[in-house]
């Protein structure tokens, strides 16, 4: 029975942390590339994966989640409760609500301590990315951003360079994510897995991968949606590169999980400001519901994990 919910729980969290985190990562690049066949995005997206997958499993000793989970241990019994985080986040996914997948599911497996310590993380990567972005499109939006610019865009022979940039992007940005939440889809299974554990692990998350492009990103692909040219292929480029390169720095300073859509809400909203305030005053007042709105929804996943964790510490 222990097997089984740990199965059950793994492909649970795979799909909700996917699902719901697919609009950090591909969301952009769904937009962008509404007119490509869906199988082929898959296929790239899928292939990252396996790679980073792989490399992670090679050079930890079998340990796919980059260290992440070291002190985050395995419970020595699985209780029917410790489902009750998967199940919660993919009924919030379903209303296509983008919470942090990271406290959702982690917080259940976690101490106090670390749980302090990845909303920490978590809240300085909101606050710092929020900052970087703004600073960013201060400096760009009016040269790359404006009406005028994206219609020459449309017109230019060059627009070919920067879909090959995008994909390129998209690359570096899906694996740096993977890195950092592949311990939420990890922790049900064991932290040294098999070569037979993990071909079964890839295959499953691949399956659902297919489902997920098939499905264009779902209901929360609208959070992507709503904002401001994330369709132009440009556009959808520099914010992959900035995530990217903000989840390789920050991320990567240490081996405390932290919230990934924190920080991508606080790019989109320090890029949403910035946009708004050089090219559309009139939208400013707008934007700022927009922002409240969206950080109001990350900060309901907090809320719940919350109290998950704090009801199957009491079942214990």
């Amino acid at each position: 029975m222990e097997l089984i919910i740990g199965y059950l729980g793994f492909i649970l969290s795979a799909y909700s942390v996917i699902a719901n985190d697919v609009i950090q990562t591909l969301g952009t690049f769904i937009s962008s590339n509404h007119k490509v066949k869906w199988w082929w995005l898959c296929l790239f997206a899928t292939g990252i994966l396996a790679l980073t997958l792989w490399y992670g499993w090679y050079i930890n000793l079998g340990d796919v989640s980059y260290g992440r989970l070291e002190n985050i241990p395995l419970p020595q019994s699985m209780h029917w409760w410790y489902l009750l985080a998967p199940v919660a986040l993919l009924v919030i996914t379903r209303l296509g609500i983008p919470v942090s997948t990271t406290f959702m599911i982690l917080s259940v497996f976690s101490s106090g301590v670390i749980i302090e310590k990845m909303i920490l993380k978590s809240v300085y990567g909101y606050a710092i990315s929020f900052v970087f972005a703004m600073l960013v499109y201060v400096i760009i939006s009016k040269k790359l951003e404006s009406k005028r610019a994206l219609d020459r865009l449309e017109k230019h022979k060059k627009k070919q360079y920067w879909l090959l940039a995008q994909w390129l992007s998209t690359g570096f940005l899906w694996s740096q994510w993977l890195i950092q939440d592949f311990a939420n889809i990890f922790v049900f299974l064991p932290r040294k897995l098999t070569v037979i554990e993990l071909l079964l692990s890839l295959s499953c998350i691949a399956l659902i991968m297919a489902y997920i492009f098939r499905k264009r990103g779902g209901k929360i692909q609208e959070i992507v949606n709503q904002k401001s040219n994330t369709k132009n292929i440009r556009s959808a480029t520099i914010i992959d590169i900035i995530y990217g390169i903000f989840l390789f720095v920050f991320g990567n300073l240490n081996a405390i999980p932290m919230s990934t859509t924190w920080v991508f809400v606080g790019i989109l909203a320090g890029r949403e400001l910035a946009i708004n305030y050089l090219l559309n005053k009139e939208n400013v007042k707008f934007t700022y519901i927009i922002i409240a709105k969206d950080f109001g929804r990350v900060n309901i996943g907090l809320a719940v994990s919350l109290v998950i964790a704090f009801v199957i510490q009491y079942l214990k």
